[in-house]
């Protein structure tokens, strides 16, 4: 039995699997672009976003009068399917190809075409009933259906990574009331500063995170603006009058986001600025959650020789060599995924600025950086919180004692007894093995009731008067 269908394009025929959804096109995709392992498939919101453009501008060419009923019906019956869920895995393009999203753009015609085929009847393939040029396609192209896909894309995938994002916030806010009792030492260049709360140093990490909630959403909002209608340089040719703007309004009422037509198509079709700024927001988010594993990473440093404050949830044997070791492999393969955020920014940068004329031909390097930002975010937020953040537990004693013995309590004397002399106290504290304490009680400074007062930790985690 023949397994294959075939189909031709402008290069001539090519054998399609005979159950496959996708065409000749994408086929050509599948033969020329073994390059990431990384398929359309494997981002299901890009997809969705791909199904949400087609059937607005199917909504949109019936309105206008270029679409009859019945097909438009099924192109969007069809476009319904695919956004909750159905047919993803005829998606089989790699994510990075040349051709300026071509493949993807055709790819999803294909599908769509070959769905609405089969609901009307036809054969796979029989293309004069349903066409993905002529009818999936119309009033298009790919370079304003492509990007816009791809905003759709972002715009639900910031949600879910806002989403993520907010619950590890909540872990570290809760980490910072169980531990609001723990005073420890804080640190300026891993040296002794002054005291703090363990409560105090996780709380600062919830408040840094919630930071990033605002500027990723606010970056996203800049996706709202599309430029469908545009068609291949912005000069609206081959898409009717009003075409733009009540295309732009369908896929507002499709996706529930408030999309707008860009008030210049021809500026609109080769900008990637909203990429840059998005982008920009994923690696800040990066930073700031690879140093907090670094901290992590320090104040759980030990048994023995390290700090030791706290204690990280064992997730995996250290060592094939040293019996015992238990290593912080949680926050160690967060900051590799912060590693990995902070490169695809880079290939960001140089894909949109790599834009010549009215195009930009690098938006699926750009897009498939983006989105595997978002993933690897993803995924590294809730292996964090649930493998490492909510099982953190406090070493009290250690953090106290080394309060005690810290050089860095003599900085509240300083309002008291001058910088001078608390320098003094200083040095002299680190030569002779003394406490500050018993330094300023020998030398006459101060009353033992005035000292137990300034020096008592607790007196020194927030402003007082003197």
């Amino acid at each position: 039995m023949e397994n294959f269908r075939k189909e031709s394009d402008l290069l001539g025929e090519l054998n399609v699997p005979l159950d496959a959804y996708y065409g000749v096109q994408t086929q050509r995709a599948i033969n020329n672009f073994k390059i990431s392992g990384q398929l359309l498939s494997s981002y299901p919101d890009f997809i969705k976003g791909l199904a949400f453009v087609k059937k607005a501008a199917a909504k949109t060419n019936y309105e206008l009068g270029l679409l009859d009923e019945n097909l438009y019906f099924k192109i969007a019956e069809a476009c319904d399917e695919i956004v909750e869920g159905k047919y993803h895995e005829q998606f089989p393009v790699d994510m990075i190809q040349g051709g300026a999203g071509t493949s993807i753009n055709m790819n999803a015609n294909e599908v769509i075409a070959n769905i609405v085929l089969e609901k009307l009847g036809k054969n796979k393939g029989e293309y004069e009933f349903c066409s993905p040029n002529d009818h999936i396609n119309l009033s298009q192209s790919t370079n304003d259906a492509y990007p816009t896909a791809i905003k759709m894309g972002l715009l639900q995938m910031n949600i879910g990574l806002v989403e993520k994002l907010e619950r590890i916030i909540t872990a570290f806010r809760a980490k910072g009331q169980e531990f609001h009792d723990v005073i420890k030492m804080g640190r300026t260049q891993l040296q002794d500063a002054v005291p703090m709360t363990l409560g105090q140093e996780f709380e600062a990490y919830a408040a840094t995170l919630e930071e990033d909630i605002s500027k990723l959403n606010n970056n996203a909002n800049l996706f709202v603006e599309v430029n469908m209608g545009a068609t291949a340089i912005g000069t609206g040719l081959n898409a009717p009058v009003g075409y733009a703007t009540l295309c732009a309004k369908n896929l507002a009422q499709i996706t529930g986001f408030p999309i707008v037509s860009a008030p210049d198509l021809v500026e609109a079709t080769p900008d990637t600025g909203s990429y840059v700024i998005y982008s920009s927001a994923t690696k800040r988010l990066a930073v700031k959650l690879s140093k907090i594993c670094n901290d992590l990473r320090l104040l759980s440093s030990g048994p023995r020789a390290g700090l030791f404050e706290i204690n990280l949830p064992p997730m995996q044997p250290g060592s094939s060599i040293m019996p015992g070791k238990v290593n912080p492999v949680i926050p160690e393969v967060v900051n590799q995924v912060c590693f990995k955020v902070f490169g695809n920014d880079l290939t960001v940068t140089f894909a949109a600025e790599a834009g010549q004329l009215q195009l930009n031909v690098m938006e699926p390097v750009l897009s498939h950086a983006i989105m595997e930002n978002i993933n690897f975010l993803c995924n590294a937020l809730d292996t964090l919180r649930d493998k490492c953040v909510v099982g953190i537990t406090a070493n009290k004693e250690i953090c106290l004692n080394m309060v005690k013995h810290s050089i860095g309590i003599v900085t509240a004397l300083n309002p008291y007894i001058g910088y001078k002399q608390s320098t003094q106290i200083a040095k002299e504290a680190l030569e002779t093995g003394k406490s500050v304490y018993n330094l300023v009680l020998e030398k006459g400074i101060l009353s033992q009731e005035k000292l137990d007062e300034i020096l008592d930790p607790k007196n020194m985690l927030k402003p007082h008067n003197k």
